[in-house]
């Protein structure tokens, strides 16, 4: 989605993936051996591990009322969601970005004036407002994994544009990488540790966000296999935090480009 905001070319983009791709594994290759030894990590960051036993038993029971075979009626109404919050987003997007670039011509710094902005900001509002009504009970019906089959056709048409001779263009890029997930690893546990939070949250958590919904679940189940739909959950919500989160910090990063 930032991709397409902030007009990022081809090949910068296709050489930014495998740097992610790299550290994300790495990174998750860490919090899975860690997840084998949480009961000493939850020891030395002094956590009640108690919260997660309560979040399991949660998750079982939900699982439990809405769990069922997925009728035909239900997978179409899932659709018609998805698609139906897509069109709509499509709708508003295009006739909004065009009349804030003739009005206010200013706020095209801002991306404000791209269409695909308003489409994403959009279609992940409505999916935020959905999760607070009745809808949510959709997840019974495969709601998540027919959104990670999506997804995961997202990524296949993302990885066809990747070229990895690029790498070797822009060998800095493993630099950043390499200070991106060390921060980000540096700042977890500086805050696990001060809120004494089960290393379970930090783990998932962190995944959620590095990885997404493709490899959060994972993690979650190294703790306990009822967990995994928290993996999916939290991994959802870094989506759409990370909408917002990723386009102000492209415009961070935009204001200090020489």
């Amino acid at each position: 989605a930032m991709k397409e905001v902030f007009n990022v070319s081809d090949n910068l983009f296709t050489a930014v993936l495998p740097v992610d791709i790299v550290f994300s594994n790495l990174w998750l290759a860490i919090l899975l051996f860690g997840a084998g030894r949480h009961e000493k990590i939850d020891k030395w960051l002094q956590a009640d591990s108690s919260a997660i036993n309560e979040v399991r038993d949660k998750v079982e029971n939900f699982k439990k009322q809405v769990a069922h075979v997925p009728r035909l009626a239900e997978v179409t109404i899932i659709m018609a969601l998805g698609f139906g919050a897509t069109g709509l987003a499509h709708l508003i997007g295009d006739s909004l970005a065009p009349w804030i670039a003739e009005n206010y011509p200013a706020l095209a710094r801002y991306s404000l004036t791209s269409s695909f902005f308003w489409i994403v900001v959009i279609a992940t509002t409505i999916g935020l407002g959905l999760s607070f009504t009745r809808a949510r009970n959709m997840e019974g019906a495969g709601a998540s994994t027919m959104g990670s089959l999506f997804l995961y056709i997202l990524v296949a048409t993302i990885g066809m544009k990747m070229d990895i001779t690029a790498i070797a263009d822009t060998p800095g890029l493993f630099v950043i990488g390499l200070v991106w997930i060390s921060f980000h690893a540096l700042l977890l546990i500086a805050v696990g540790k001060w809120i004494k939070a089960p290393f379970f949250f930090l783990a998932v958590g962190s995944q959620a966000n590095v990885g997404g919904a493709a490899s959060a679940p994972i993690v979650a189940s190294a703790f306990h296999p009822a967990l995994a739909p928290v993996g999916v959950l939290l991994a959802v919500l870094g989506y759409a935090l990370g909408t917002y989160g990723a386009y102000i910090c492209g415009l961070l990063m935009q204001a200090v480009a020489p």
